[in-house]
């Protein structure tokens, strides 16, 4: 899977879920917009059938002012999303296409391990399956009229077999610190009860990933994302299992293992649809779109007539 085949899967979970993007927005914003809210709002006294949701001194704010801003702001996007979805579920239904969870499988642990800067602590398999599972629809749709020689895809493979080669991979996170001392008592206040994200946020002093919660993603022998000591001591770790300190440029760091995927090989016969449906994208030459589908579904939608 290349470079430009993930950006094939990313493109369409955006297309086909919105909801997601709008929920890291709002959640990224929400101090702003309601501040933005309190300031274009005049003193109000809510009646007893309006339910308050803040109160800034005087003010107060109810929950129509509040879901009528967020419908003004992301309704559109949300909605336009849901349609999406449901769309791609119908047209998918029509033409009588159906997804192995295998082949949803397998496109998630490529992503999980070869995409690296996903935010994985924010990834819930059961809902990222969900959107590859409307990914890979999606491709089926758009691509189900093309023809792809035998030969052109098991070239494909060949040339590009390394990309089916997974290594075992390690989901980890760590907290640097100066010294041991200070890696010890990182370990206790794990012992304790204390988060780890929170931990690495507060003493971190890897800045790179410290805002995450310390957070590296998948790391194994092949990406360089992780010191070689990190990878030894995580094949020994149990799930949400953390380390003793381990010395590192800079100080000592302690890691946690999050997740672990086996090394796998992935036949040409596991990949055979989906190198047909990179190909037939690639000579698209467009860009992945759920709204040629709209008009043959007949969709109608409440900003039909508020443009």
């Amino acid at each position: 899977m290349n470079q430009k085949a993930i950006w094939t899967v990313i493109v369409a979970l955006v297309i086909t879920n919105c909801l997601s993007v709008v929920y890291f927005v709002t959640n990224q914003s929400g101090e702003k917009s309601a501040e933005k809210t309190v300031e274009a709002t005049k003193p109000v006294v809510a009646s007893g059938e309006e339910e308050v949701v803040a109160t800034i001194g005087e003010t107060s704010i109810t929950r129509q002012q509040w879901l009528h801003e967020l419908e003004d702001r992301y309704g559109k996007q949300i909605l336009e999303g849901m349609i999406d979805e449901e769309v791609v579920r119908q047209m998918a239904k029509k033409h009588n296409i159906a997804l192995s969870e295998d082949a949803v499988n397998r496109e998630l642990t490529l992503i999980k391990t070869m995409y690296n800067t996903i935010d994985h602590e924010e990834i819930n398999n059961e809902h990222w399956k969900e959107q590859i599972e409307l990914s890979i629809l999606l491709e089926e749709l758009l691509t189900k009229d093309a023809v792809i020689s035998e030969e052109e895809m098991k070239h494909f493979y060949e040339e590009n077999k390394h990309l089916y080669e997974i290594p075992k991979s390690y989901h980890i996170s760590h907290i640097v610190v100066k010294t041991k001392e200070a890696a010890e008592q990182v370990r206790d206040e794990l012992e304790n009860g204390s988060s780890f994200t929170a931990l690495a946020m507060e003493k971190s002093t890897d800045e790179f990933s410290a805002n995450r919660g310390g957070e590296l993603g998948f790391v194994n022998a092949e990406n360089g994302f992780a010191p070689e000591s990190y990878l030894d001591i995580a094949d020994k770790l149990k799930p949400n299992e953390w380390s003793k300190p381990i010395e590192v440029e800079g100080g000592f760091a302690v890691i946690i293992l999050h997740e672990v995927i086996d090394a796998v090989t992935y036949s040409y016969a596991d990949v055979k649809d989906q190198i047909k449906r990179q190909i037939a994208i690639d000579q698209m030459n467009g860009s992945i779109s759920v709204e040629p589908f709209w008009k043959e579904l007949d969709v109608k939608w409440f900003f039909e007539n508020h443009q």
